[in-house]
């Protein structure tokens, strides 16, 4: 599933990570997360103010895999592109777009309102059924080629689900085939986006990827990739756990990332002893450390810089 998440940065970065509004910098973070391995397939970062829409590459990997969209991502070209490498996908239909419908795809009882050559939002708030199953025809623009761009049309599925508390419907859009998924499924898998969501908190409270105090581009950079690397290793070691523990023991996300987090420094260590580094001897690095201390202390008392902080070394 795509999805993104902005970063609120310095405001001395705001050249370098143009925001949408404001002056702090702003910073997007787009994830393809895999549900199925709990991991990342692909990630990107880009100014906030980048539209989402360009943050998707298509292409063969696509081929019999299910993608879930963000309402951000949405766009006709990319789904028929999917649909094209023999990929899926499952998206919101956003509210400023309004196909129109070419053919039902279940029976209704005789007096159904007719929905044909209708355009979507038109008509859903006179419907009271339970599901929406339809077909519709949606026109978008191919990419420029030999400084051309032309026009195309393609069809998909647009399911509604209607939500009992509200009293609206769930409009999704897809090239899923009714035959192996009904309008109740469809609304049950874009669920899982809420995945995702948790994936961003996880990041956020125990990687502390919403704290960024630096005004210094490189640094901000190392932070998400160290953050990223600690989410990886720490969803990789979960998969090892739960095939090496007992079948009716569970292991909620949040939980063990707490749990990951309070034993990285461990894991670390073992890591570095399993790949033969050897760290400096714990003695020698208090020493070292405390000395250097020492020395910044005693010379900002003295209202001075060592020569080193000053640019100069001694003779």
């Amino acid at each position: 599933m795509l999805t993104g998440q902005s970063l609120r940065l310095h405001r001395f970065l705001a050249d370098a990570y143009e925001p949408r509004k404001g002056e702090q910098g702003g910073a997007r973070l787009h994830l393809l997360h895999n549900v199925t391995d709990r991991t990342i397939d692909r990630f990107s970062v880009t100014d906030e103010k980048a539209h989402d829409s360009t943050e998707f590459d298509t292409g063969p990997w696509l081929k019999d895999r299910l993608v879930l969209f963000d309402q951000a991502y949405f766009k006709y070209r990319r789904f028929a592109l999917i649909d094209e490498n023999d990929g899926y996908f499952v998206s919101r239909l956003k509210s400023n777009v309004n196909p129109e419908i070419i053919g039902g795809l279940r029976e209704w009882r005789r007096h159904a309102i007719p929905l044909q050559g209708e355009k979507i939002y038109d008509v859903v708030d006179d419907l009271y059924r339970q599901y929406i199953d339809v077909e519709v025809e949606a026109e978008f623009q191919r990419r420029e080629y030999a400084g051309t761009q032309s026009w195309d049309t393609k069809t998909f599925r647009v399911v509604g689900v209607r939500n009992e508390d509200t009293d609206d419907y769930h409009l999704y859009i897809t090239d899923l085939p009714r035959e192996e998924f009904l309008p109740a499924d469809l609304a049950t898998i874009y669920r899982c986006r809420w995945v995702v969501e948790l994936l961003f908190r996880e990041l956020k409270t125990q990687y502390s990827l919403d704290e960024f105090t630096t005004s210094k581009k490189h640094v901000v950079e190392i932070l998400l990739y160290a953050a990223l690397l600690s989410l990886l290793v720490s969803h990789d070691l979960l998969n090892l756990v739960t095939e090496q523990a007992d079948d009716e023991l569970v292991f909620p996300p949040e939980h063990w990332a707490a749990t990951f987090r309070s034993h990285a420094q461990l894991i670390l260590h073992e890591l570095g002893e399993y790949l033969g580094y050897s760290p400096p001897p714990l003695l020698e690095r208090l020493i070292d450390d405390a000395q250097k201390i020492h020395q910044q202390d005693r010379y900002s008392k003295r209202g001075l810089l060592p020569l080193h902080n000053r640019g100069l070394e001694p003779n």
